[in-house]
C-alpha cells in the first residue's frame, strides 16, 4: 500500500464518524453519536430475505456484548430484491416483535448505486477476506467498525454474525 491508501483510509476515519444518519424513528444524527465509543458492526438488514435469521444472532451479540462496548448498527435497505419494503413503523415493529432487537436501526437507506448512503460510501471501499471491496453483494453484509471509525473486516452475507472469524475480530477490536 502507497502512502495515498494510508492518507484516504485517515481521511475515511474521520468522515465516518461525522457523517449525517438518521434513526428509524428519523430523529437526525450522526454516525458517531449513535454508536458513541463503541465498536460497531454494521449490517445492512432485511425483514424478508432468507438471511433475516441473523437477526438472533445479531441480537444475541448485541445482549452478550452491549455492556463491554460493542453495539450492532442496523441500516435497512430494500435494494435486494424488494426484501425490505416496510414503513420506517413496520421495520420497528417486525424487529421488537419478532426478535427482540435491541440495537439502533437507521432510516431505510440505498447501500450501492448513485443513491448509496454516505455511510456506506465509505464502508464499500474496505474489503473482504478476499480481498474484494465494492458493491454490497446482498442483504447482512457485515463491516467491523472500531470506536475511532476505521473500518476493520468486511463480512459476506452468508458469513454468520457468530462466525469465529466474526467473533475473534469483535474480541480483538473490543481488547484493544
Amino acid at each position: 500500500m502507497g502512502p495515498d491508501v494510508r492518507g484516504w483510509q485517515a481521511d475515511a476515519v474521520s468522515d465516518l464518524r461525522d457523517l449525517s444518519v438518521t434513526t428509524l424513528d428519523g430523529k437526525p444524527t450522526t454516525f458517531g453519536e449513535l454508536v458513541g465509543d463503541r465498536v460497531a458492526l454494521v449490517v445492512n438488514v432485511a425483514s424478508r430475505c432468507g438471511l433475516t435469521p441473523q437477526y438472533d444472532k445479531l441480537e444475541a451479540l448485541q445482549r452478550e456484548l452491549g455492556d463491554d462496548g460493542f453495539t450492532v448498527l442496523g441500516f435497512p435497505c430494500n435494494q435486494f430484491a424488494g426484501q425490505e419494503p416496510g414503513t420506517n413503523e413496520e421495520i420497528a415493529e417486525f424487529c421488537s416483535s419478532t426478535y427482540g432487537v435491541s440495537f439502533p436501526i437507521t432510516d431505510k437507506v440505498e447501500v450501492n448505486g448513485s443513491d448509496r448512503d454516505p455511510v456506506y460510501e465509505v464502508l464499500t471501499q474496505n474489503r473482504d477476506a478476499d480481498g474484494e471491496a465494492g458493491d454490497v453483494k446482498w442483504n447482512f453484509e457485515k463491516f467491523l467498525v472500531a470506536a475511532d471509525g476505521n473500518v476493520l473486516a468486511r463480512f459476506r452475507p452468508r458469513v454468520e454474525p457468530d462466525a469465529p472469524e466474526v467473533r475473534s475480530a469483535i474480541d480483538a477490536a473490543l481488547a484493544g
